[in-house]
């Protein structure tokens, strides 16, 4: 994991921001801490009794799976990290936006418990949104949470968001690629 000094704060491009990272040079950037690909695929087709129909996401926290339903008792199912203790909820939301490669801005509750986060993150290998944002609306309220992916992939599959879903690089832009603004997703 990549920690973001206070002193990136306000530090956003360039080689600039990646020094502000900690890193000598721009060649040290590129290490093994940076992904180089975009993690597995976990989507699957199973065997499903949901009764939602097509289209739906359903999330099953307690599992870490998220399912796309197919139609016919089937859905893909990925496998996703969830909210970690005391971040967990459920509900029924819907899509209510979508970005490619999305910039990172921390909500206030969030900036409250961890001060040194800076005000944006742009996209690519430090921004914690990953390939895709999958914005998550009640109503037409944004609710802060987002399927997303991430650069962190020991996350995928865990108990360590603070309510958002996680999934890798990879299942996320096929999820993103599945789904449309409106989608009913049910968060159990």
């Amino acid at each position: 994991m990549i920690k973001v000094h206070r002193r990136t704060v306000g530090r956003v491009l360039g080689a600039a921001a990646i020094i502000g990272l900690g890193f000598a040079t721009l060649a040290d950037a590129a290490s093994e801490r940076v992904p180089r690909d975009l993690g597995p695929r976990t989507g699957v087709v199973v065997a499903v009794a949901h009764g939602y129909p097509p289209g739906t996401i359903v999330i099953f926290s307690d599992k870490r799976t998220l399912d796309l339903v197919l139609g016919g008792d089937r859905a893909r199912r990925y496998q996703i990290g969830v909210g970690r203790n005391g971040f967990r909820w459920s509900g029924v939301v819907k899509v209510g936006r979508k970005a490619e490669w999305p910039d990172w801005r921390p909500p206030a509750e969030m900036k409250a418990r961890s001060p040194e986060l800076p005000e944006i993150v742009p996209a690519g290998p430090f921004n914690p949104m990953g390939a895709r944002g999958i914005y998550l609306y009640r109503g037409n309220t944004d609710t802060l949470y987002r399927i997303h992916g991430t650069n962190d992939r020991s996350t995928v599959g865990e108990f360590a968001s603070s309510g958002c879903f996680r999934m890798s690089n990879a299942d996320v832009i096929d999820l993103y690629d599945r789904v449309r603004i409106g989608t009913m997703v049910v968060v159990q």
